[in-house]
């Protein structure tokens, strides 16, 4: 066998197929991943979508990490992303089960111990985010500008539509591990990012990852505006 060959074997699975586990962000359901899934079973890979119990005052993180576990069961070659809010989310994935390759796209990155509530102060994303809003004009109210600038009106309406309510519940706690799990991690930047803009989150990967995060073109909504080259990042991130 060449070493081009066992490279392809080994990071394809026995079976030839990668598992895509996609966690939503914040106050969102699994359809926020539903035209990237399409790309990527069009692929050959099988996803995976769990829904979160983002509307349940009952849960925390234990409960988030629960349901993408329960979604995923016995298969196995696991390449878990996670978007947004699910950044919290997919390390403890990472604890309970064997993963290949984590990948955070447009994603908040937690520290232990500190609360998820506390993440935006100490980030420093607050000034981040009016020197942002400074620079695009964009009224405060404007939801659509801000998170779906770049999504196609009908289907920027539609995620609008399916916005589920966010519990508090999560915020307060402080983030369980002790430290980042070991598994290979890579992080996915939207450079048109207006919730996360692309400086901030330039410095916050490195301090808090020691990375510096792969690009992609498009706003926060990335799986919605360009689902195909999404995929197609994500294919590639399993072969290298």
């Amino acid at each position: 066998m060449t070493i081009d060959e066992d490279v392809t074997r080994f990071s394809e699975g026995p079976s030839g197929m990668t598992t895509y586990v996609l966690i939503p962000g914040a106050a969102a359901d699994p359809w926020y991943w539903h035209l990237t899934a399409a790309e990527l079973r069009a692929r050959g890979h099988d996803v995976v979508t769990p829904d979160l119990p983002c509307d349940d005052d009952s849960a925390g993180f234990s409960e988030y990490a629960d349901a993408v576990v329960d979604a995923v069961g016995d298969r196995t070659d696991l390449v878990v992303v996670a978007h947004s809010f699910g950044g919290f989310t997919a390390p403890l994935v990472c604890e309970r089960i064997p993963v290949e390759l984590l990948v955070l796209v447009s994603a908040m990155i937690p520290v232990p111990g500190e609360p998820p509530g506390d993440w935006w102060g100490s980030t420093g994303w607050e000034q981040a985010r009016r020197e942002q809003d400074e620079q695009d004009g964009r009224a405060p109210d404007d939801e659509i500008a801000l998170f779906l600038h770049d999504v196609p009106p009908d289907l920027a309406a539609e995620a609008l539509r399916r916005r589920r309510d966010q519990s508090a519940t999560p915020f307060d706690a402080p983030w369980p591990l002790a430290a980042w799990p070991a598994v290979r991690t890579v992080f996915l930047l939207c450079r048109d990012d207006r919730y996360l803009p692309a400086d901030f989150m330039r410095r916050v990967v490195k301090e808090r990852l020691g990375l510096v995060p792969d690009e992609i073109d498009g706003g926060h909504n990335v799986a919605l505006s360009r689902p195909a080259e999404l995929a197609d990042r994500l294919a590639d991130y399993r072969r290298t």
